[in-house]
């Protein structure tokens, strides 16, 4: 996913056994996250639940991007070093 998707929270396309469905992330979605998908994992009687485990991406660097990712340096206070966050 995105970055401004785990911040926003987004509907994302996620590959199962039984093909594509459609999953809401939640806005503050972190790296590293599990969400259950109920009856989407393997056949059965009742199936099985799938676990994706979330995987933010960044965008291809290039100016525009780096431009962004500075103004977000400058204006939002952040450290991802000091806890666990929200």
């Amino acid at each position: 996913m995105a970055p401004w998707e785990a911040a926003l929270g987004e509907t994302v396309a996620v590959p199962t056994l039984g093909g594509p469905v459609e999953m809401k992330l939640p806005a503050s979605a972190r790296a590293g996250q599990t969400l259950r998908l109920r009856g989407r994992g393997l056949p059965g009687n009742p199936p099985g639940d799938q676990f994706v485990v979330l995987r933010i991406v960044l965008p291809p660097d290039s100016p525009r991007a780096r431009q962004l990712f500075e103004q977000m340096k400058r204006e939002v206070p952040f450290d991802p070093r000091a806890g666990s966050g929200p």
